[in-house]
């Protein structure tokens, strides 16, 4: 019979918190002594977002369920989570890990009956969450409320950065938005770098300023043509222009962002919004991210 509890069989590995353990920041010293150490809570942590299981229901050997969710909520509101993200994304860049062949795209995320009744006005909580978006993320649809996660990532599957809005938002408002969050920190002094060499996405993105935006930053576009777009452009004759470049064989490079979104949504956590605020939501998806990194990381290095 096995040793490890079966919920257990996805905590770090000592490999992977050798990795993690780096990059968060110091214990205080002061104080009583801790009673569950940090690695407990972080998987606790863990557990719950792959899961997605409420936080009362966290298994004891990870600590108590206050303390877990505490640490969760502390490193969200100092923004902790993202600080990792970009930690693993640098030492990704300096391994030549992230292939700058950037794909865009988005994903609709079923909200629970959970995930409804938040404050009106989140900063009147003891321990206000941040700048909480108005209508806390969420959109009404025919299937209820949802909430739309806007994804960049490399060809290798791993998330450079993400957006979060409500459900029935549109994808091309965002796409802008989306590419400017990515900041990947190199070595010593200088810029985080934010400029792929091509993004990919599919007819959803294909308006003007989209365009405009990658040829100002000179960024090769792989983005289809919608038929009404063609059509108006024909329509126009000669003052029409030319179509946008469009290479068939790149474009089959986008399916790496379908694979980031089913790596994603292995955790249930994030598969389904239990969380009430968007900016809870926004750190599960970040804790989400971590788990994709550490696992490349890993593997490859």
């Amino acid at each position: 019979m096995g040793t490890v509890p079966a919920g257990a069989r996805h905590d770090l590995t000592d490999t992977q918190w050798r990795l993690l353990e780096p990059l968060l920041p110091a214990v205080s010293e002061r104080g009583r002594p801790r009673t569950w150490t940090r690695r407990q809570l972080i998987d606790g942590i863990r557990w719950r977002i792959r899961t997605g299981a409420p936080w009362r229901d966290v298994p004891e050997r990870y600590g108590s369920w206050q303390s877990v969710y505490g640490l969760f909520r502390e490193w969200q509101r100092a923004g902790m989570w993202a600080r990792i993200v970009q930690r693993l994304q640098r030492w990704g860049d300096e391994a030549g890990l992230i292939y700058w062949d950037v794909s865009v795209d988005s994903t609709i995320v079923r909200a629970h009956q959970h995930a409804a009744g938040a404050r009106r006005d989140p900063s009147a909580q003891v321990e206000p969450p941040g700048a909480e978006p108005a209508g806390h993320a969420l959109g009404r649809s025919r299937g209820g409320w949802t909430t739309k996660l806007h994804l960049a990532c490399e060809q290798g599957r791993k998330p450079l950065s993400t957006v979060i809005t409500a459900g029935h938002r549109g994808d091309s408002p965002q796409f802008v938005p989306v590419l400017q969050r990515i900041q990947v920190r190199r070595p010593g002094p200088g810029r985080p770098r934010s400029r792929p060499h091509r993004v990919l996405a599919d007819k959803a993105y294909s308006s003007r300023a989209n365009r405009a935006y990658l040829r100002h930053r000179g960024i090769r576009a792989t983005i289809p043509i919608k038929r009404d777009q063609q059509a108006h452009r024909l329509n126009r004759g000669s003052r029409g222009g030319r179509p946008p470049a469009f290479d068939p064989e790149a474009y089959k490079q986008r399916h790496p962002v379908e694979c980031s979104i089913n790596l994603h949504k292995q955790h249930r956590g994030f598969a389904t919004r239990y969380d009430k605020l968007a900016l809870r939501f926004e750190a599960t998806t970040t804790i989400a991210a971590i788990n994709i990194w550490l696992r490349r990381l890993v593997n490859t290095l």
